[in-house]
C-alpha cells in the first residue's frame, strides 16, 4: 500500500480542544451537560446571523450524539411512522433514507438535477403528484455542502399540503455549515434541519450531531425523545433542587444525547468555522484554476451558501482511456487519500430487494454522478504544497491516459 503523502482529511485540532477537553475530564461531568448546552447556545447564534432583520422565528438547536439521530428525532417529530412516507434522493449517504425506515415509514426516491448532485424538485413533484396523500417529509440533502433548491422544494411542499395533512421539510445538513442563503442558513429553511459533526466534517465533536427547528412544538417533542422520552434532562435532574429520581416517562424515546466531553470540542470547533471555511476555500480556488485547464475535467457545481465540505472532482469518461475507479486507484497509488460520495443507495442488497424497481436504469442522473465523481482531499490545515501535489497527480494521470 503507498505511504499517505496527503490525507482525505485531517481534523483541525489545537491546543484549544485540548484544554476543553481536560477541563470536562476534571469536573467530574462528562455526560450531557453545561458543555451541551453552551455548545447549543453558540450554534443557534451561528446559523441564526440576518434572521431578526429578516423577522425569522429563533432557531432552537439540540445536540445528538449523530446526525443519524438527529434525522430519526425530526422525522418522529413531525409524524414519519408506518403507512406514511419520505422523499429523498438515491445520492446520499444510507443513513438519510434508513432512519424513515427504523420508523417503519417507506422511502419515494427522486433523482438528481441532470449536472448537480442535488435533489431535483421536479421528480419530487412527480411523487407528490401521486402520493402526496402519504408523503410525510420532503428530505433534500446538501451533498458537499451546495445547497439544493430549497425555494422550490418549500413550495412544493406548501402546495400539496393541506389543512388536514402537512407535509414536512427536514434538510439533511449533514455537510452544510456555514452555509448562508438568502432564505437562512442551511438546515434553519425547512421544518427542521440536522448537522454531522463526524470527524470529516466543517467542524468536528468526534461524533456527534444537531438539530434545528424553529418550530416549539418540534423542539419540545425532539427534547424528550432525545433522552429516553424523559420530562427532565440528566443535568436538571442533578443539579436543580429539586430531587433527581423525581421524573415522569411520557414517551417510548431513545438515547441520542452529546455527551460534555464530546461537546467541548464543539464548542472550540463553532468558534473558528468561518476560518474553516475560508482555508477551505483557498484550497478550492487554488483546485478550481487549475482543473479548470484541463479538459478531462469538470468542476463541482457552486451555489449561493455553498460550504465546500468536500470537493467533487468530476471526471469527463470521453476523454478518457479510464474509468473512475481506475482513475481513483492511480490517485491511490501516488499517495493521495480519496473517497467517493456517495454509491447510490440502488446499489445496495438491502434496498434493491425492499423495492424491486429501485434500480440504476430510473436514476440516470444519479449513476452518472456516481460514475464520474472522486472526492479529493480537502481540509482546513491543507498545505499549499499538498494541494499542488494534489494538482500535479490529477494532471499527470489525466493526460497519461486521455483519448
Amino acid at each position: 500500500m503507498a505511504e499517505i503523502k496527503v490525507p482525505f482529511h485531517r481534523a483541525a485540532i489545537t491546543k484549544a480542544e485540548e484544554d476543553a477537553v481536560l477541563d470536562v475530564l476534571r469536573s467530574g461531568w462528562l455526560t450531557t451537560g453545561k458543555y451541551a448546552l453552551e455548545f447549543e447556545k453558540k450554534f443557534s447564534a451561528a446559523v441564526s446571523k440576518g434572521d431578526e432583520a429578516a423577522g425569522r422565528a429563533p432557531v432552537i438547536s439540540l445536540a445528538v450524539n449523530s446526525n443519524t439521530s438527529g434525522m430519526i428525532l425530526a422525522m418522529e417529530a413531525c409524524g414519519v411512522k408506518q403507512g406514511k412516507a419520505v422523499i429523498t434522493t438515491p445520492y446520499t449517504f444510507v443513513s438519510t433514507a434508513a432512519c424513515a425506515r427504523h420508523l417503519n415509514a417507506d422511502v419515494f426516491f427522486a433523482d438528481v438535477e441532470k449536472d448537480n448532485y442535488s435533489i431535483d424538485p421536479d421528480k419530487i413533484e412527480e411523487i407528490l403528484k401521486k402520493h402526496a396523500d402519504i408523503v410525510q417529509a420532503i428530505v433534500p440533502v446538501h451533498i458537499a455542502g451546495n445547497i439544493c433548491n430549497m425555494e422550490r422544494i418549500m413550495e412544493l411542499a406548501k402546495k400539496y399540503s393541506t389543512p388536514e395533512h402537512k407535509i414536512y421539510v427536514i434538510e439533511d445538513a449533514a455537510h452544510s455549515f456555514p452555509s448562508p442563503t438568502k432564505l437562512g442558513y442551511a438546515g434553519t429553511i425547512g421544518d427542521a434541519g440536522v448537522f454531522s459533526f463526524y470527524v470529516t466534517k466543517t467542524i468536528t465533536t468526534a461524533e456527534g450531531g444537531m438539530v434545528c427547528t424553529r418550530d416549539q412544538a418540534l423542539a419540545r417533542r425532539m427534547t424528550v425523545m432525545r433522552m429516553h422520552g424523559m420530562d427532565r434532562t440528566t443535568w436538571d435532574r442533578y443539579t436543580s433542587p429539586r430531587a433527581s429520581w423525581e421524573y415522569d416517562i411520557i414517551a417510548p424515546g431513545y438515547k441520542f444525547n452529546l455527551p460534555d466531553v464530546l461537546a467541548a470540542l464543539g464548542c472550540c470547533q463553532v468558534d473558528r468555522a468561518e476560518l474553516f471555511y475560508e482555508q477551505r476555500k483557498r484550497i478550492v480556488e487554488k483546485y478550481n484554476e487549475a482543473f479548470s485547464k484541463l479538459d478531462f475535467i469538470k468542476l463541482p457545481p457552486d451555489g449561493e451558501g455553498n460550504s465546500w465540505h468536500l470537493y467533487l472532482m468530476r471526471i469527463i469518461p470521453e476523454k478518457l482511456k479510464i474509468t473512475r475507479d481506475e482513475f481513483a486507484k492511480k490517485m491511490q497509488e501516488a499517495g493521495l487519500g480519496i473517497s467517493v460520495h456517495f454509491i447510490p443507495i440502488f446499489h445496495f442488497t438491502y434496498w434493491r430487494e425492499l423495492y424491486p424497481d429501485f434500480t440504476a436504469q430510473n436514476y440516470p442522473n444519479a449513476e452518472h454522478q456516481y460514475n464520474t465523481t472522486i472526492s479529493i482531499p480537502l481540509y482546513p490545515d491543507m498545505t499549499d504544497g499538498q494541494a499542488q501535489l494534489v494538482i500535479d497527480t490529477v494532471t499527470n494521470i489525466g493526460e497519461t491516459y486521455r483519448r
